[in-house]
């Protein structure tokens, strides 16, 4: 139905070939833009929670105060036993977090990285790499890089040795994990015998780590047990000084962390505000492109209603201009974007998902923009007198 007859539209569009591709030049601008915008957005909140997602519990523990990943507040370990003495309860596992300085050992200058340690018999994260090299972490002061760590931490290899927090730190191997706010430019992964030699005694104006405090909790259940009632069963039953959350769901811990970025920064606002300019600069650009095609196709379309053709005919003709145009610019616009993803990626170490809800979200921006610019151009179409046009 949509080209039942002569596709006057399209041919409108591809009969000056070098105009057609400026015009889907600029639609993919747009498109970009738009991209770009709320990439930026999601890679940081995605990256915020690309750690918790690999915690290998259905269960977390922390302290209460403990607002967000960023904030350094641990918890007595002994809550850990406590909960493992509840019916459902599988294992739970203490997880240590730190940050510490490491030393480019090609440039001296020391970034600051954050550093996991847990028991090497826990499986405490999904990640595989770090499971098949568990035995090389045994060795004291040994560690596993992060290889979507920034670059200035310098070379991200088994057998490089450098200062962690001023102590000399041997890389037995890497992982794939990336980084966030609390990371810093990276992440280190050690057995928590080795976190002990590094941070039990940091010095007089540091907070002295020992196994009696422990940062994140990680329950594993029974296979069939009830999650949130063991949530509900353990927080009504534990001391007051923890806080007890499923993993995931909506009230999960994965949750509570993603809300708080959102809710308590300016990320979101500001990256909005910036999608919302590339969509209004879209209308701004696909608005100028279908004015400029019906300025020289001004006596076409007034011949067009000298023949009896309606404005509503014509309205179908230049809109349907616009979405042609809103399908063949956001591909490219697409394309391009997802190499500037991969780019910023490598450079960052954020993670930049692309998924196919937010192509799509994207897509829907893209036709409503070239819609509503398709519905302005149109109305000079509209109020075009054939007799004027000819000088009649």
């Amino acid at each position: 139905m949509f080209f039942k007859r002569t596709p006057l539209a399209l041919l409108n569009l591809i009969h000056d070939r070098r105009k057609f591709l400026t015009s889907m030049a600029g639609v993919g601008f747009a498109v970009v833009l738009m991209f770009l915008f709320t990439g930026f957005m999601n890679a940081l909140f995605d990256s915020q929670l690309q750690l918790l997602e690999r915690f290998n519990g259905e269960i977390v523990m922390v302290n209460r105060l403990k607002t967000n990943m960023f904030v350094p507040r641990a918890f007595a370990r002994r809550r850990l036993y406590q909960a493992r003495s509840f019916e459902g309860v599988e294992a739970a596992f203490p997880i240590y977090i730190s940050d510490a300085n490491w030393k480019n050992p090609e440039t001296q200058r020391t970034r600051p990285v954050r550093v996991l340690a847990f028991n090497l018999a826990d499986p405490v994260l999904l990640l595989p790499e770090v499971s098949a090299q568990l035995s090389q972490l045994q060795l004291p002061d040994t560690a596993l890089i992060d290889l979507r760590a920034r670059e200035e931490v310098g070379p991200k290899q088994a057998g490089v040795i450098s200062e962690l927090a001023k102590r000399q730190l041997r890389i037995v191997g890497t992982f794939s994990l990336g980084t966030d706010f609390a990371s810093g430019n990276g992440n280190l992964i050690m057995s928590d015998q080795n976190f002990l030699r590094f941070f039990a005694n940091r010095g007089p104006n540091e907070d002295e780590r020992s196994f009696a405090t422990t940062d994140i909790g990680l329950i594993k259940v029974v296979p069939g047990t009830d999650v949130d009632r063991l949530v509900q069963t353990l927080q009504a039953s534990l001391p007051n000084d923890v806080l007890v959350l499923a993993k995931d769901g909506p009230n999960g811990f994965v949750e509570r962390e993603r809300t708080y970025w959102q809710e308590n920064t300016t990320i979101g606002f500001v990256f909005t505000l910036l999608t919302a300019m590339g969509f209004v600069v879209g209308i701004i650009l696909v608005y100028q492109i279908l004015y400029t095609d019906v300025a020289d196709h001004w006596s076409e379309y007034a011949t067009l209603k000298a023949m009896g053709y309606n404005n509503l005919f014509l309205l179908n003709v230049v809109l349907q201009e616009a979405i042609i145009l809103s399908v063949l610019g956001f591909i490219p616009g697409f394309l391009v974007s997802a190499l500037i993803y991969n780019a910023a990626a490598g450079t960052t170490g954020l993670l930049f998902k692309m998924t196919t809800g937010r192509i799509i979200g994207l897509y829907v921006a893209t036709f409503f923009m070239c819609l509503i610019s398709g519905a302005i151009a149109v109305r000079k179409v509209q109020a075009t007198d054939p007799a004027e046009v000819f000088g009649l």
